[in-house]
């Protein structure tokens, strides 16, 4: 279904002058959260891997700018999706001193364009939707590296992305029986995170309750595991056959002597240049994988390794969409290493977007605005 099915044209007359709008539709979070869930953008952002290892999509260059250095910045991440008609980008700025004004620090706005027009169709608040397809990515690492027998799912961070990646790795896997949770700033805070995780979690797989019962209930059992703080990353560390980094760490959190053989890490959190969560060490005798390989040796986790000659872009064994379609091989054995760098991509972004604009039309979910 292409999407100029929503790129709605008509015709004015001012003066005599006959006037061309287009109109597209505008959703905030609330009305992306009324339409957008979990087991879809999983769906989705697998598709938008699968459209760039077929070259039927593909980023544009990354835009960053510092309005003043650790206080204001902002990036733009763009692309196109030829299998989807659409192009566009998602533009995130932050400004830290927002919240004591009482604003989010953090804001993030989404623009879908019809490739064959370029007018736009839609234009989508970036929050909910970077929470969902970044939580999404770290379940799709697990589900294609990692062991199919791992029980012990380690998170390191707990802050918003936390909840999206838990669930989208128990989404994934079948056998996780514990869930553990590490802040480095404060084991209070991963202990709150701790007690309240599975409220989050029930409020995020609730839309399944009436749309699909069966699955709804089957999710409830995923959930009803063991969830435990701590603050021995070591021993956490150790125990872990699945390990997820969401944090803004500019020094390594995982030491490559404490990961056992067998453990598979997604990293989430490096997107940025200088950010690193895990020992470069590891990158000398792991298996890594990406989303993308240039956007991961520029901001990625794969950059301080690479910097520090710990390997090269010839060693990364495939980009992930070459996995999923087969094409590349993941784990090798139940001995293997892996590592997933997950930089966060804009297809990501766009897909999801086209999405939610399909279904907000048919439920007439946000406002139509003209152009």
């Amino acid at each position: 279904m292409r999407t100029t099915l929503f790129s709605n044209f008509r015709t004015i007359k001012i003066n005599r002058e006959v006037i061309i709008i287009s109109t597209f539709r505008v959703l905030n979070q609330h009305d992306i959260k009324s339409v957008l869930e979990m087991k879809s953008v999983m769906n989705l952002v697998e598709d938008a891997y699968v459209f760039k290892a077929k070259k039927s999509a593909s980023l544009f260059p990354m835009v960053f700018h510092e309005f003043h250095p650790g206080v204001a910045d902002m990036d733009i991440k763009s692309g196109k999706i030829t299998e989807a008609d659409i192009f566009g980008l998602k533009l995130v700025s932050w400004f830290g001193e927002n919240p004591s004004k009482g604003i989010p620090a953090v804001i993030g706005t989404i623009l879908v364009l019809d490739i064959t027009t370029g007018t736009p169709l839609g234009i989508l608040s970036g929050e909910y939707i970077t929470l969902m397809r970044t939580g999404a990515a770290a379940g799709i690492g697990a589900k294609y590296l990692a062991r199919e027998e791992s029980e012990e799912l380690l998170i390191v961070g707990s802050g918003h992305v936390a909840p999206y990646a838990i669930l989208s790795t128990l989404l994934a896997m079948d056998n996780i029986k514990r869930v553990t949770i590490y802040n480095d700033n404060s084991f209070d805070r991963a202990q709150t995170f701790s007690d309240s995780i599975k409220n989050k979690l029930f409020e995020l797989i609730s839309p399944y309750q009436e749309s699909d019962a069966s699955y709804y209930y089957e999710l409830l059992k995923k959930i009803e595991i063991s969830f435990v703080a701590t603050d021995d990353i070591k021993l956490a560390t150790q125990q872990a056959d699945i390990i997820i980094t969401a944090t803004p760490s500019r020094k390594p959190l995982i030491q490559d002597i404490w990961v056992q053989p067998g453990t598979h890490i997604s990293c989430l959190g490096s997107d940025m240049k200088g950010k690193q969560e895990i020992d470069e060490e590891l990158f000398t005798h792991a298996r890594i994988f990406v989303d993308d390989i240039d956007q991961s040796f520029d901001v990625g986790e794969s950059e301080i390794p690479y910097l520090k000659g710990k390997f090269t872009k010839q060693d990364v064994i495939a980009e992930i969409g070459e996995v999923i379609l087969g094409n590349g091989k993941g784990r090798l054995s139940d001995s293997d290493i892996t590592i997933y760098d997950s930089t966060g991509i804009s297809l990501q972004d766009l897909i999801t977007a086209n999405h939610i604009l399909k279904i907000a039309k048919e439920k007439n979910v946000g406002q139509l605005a003209d152009l």
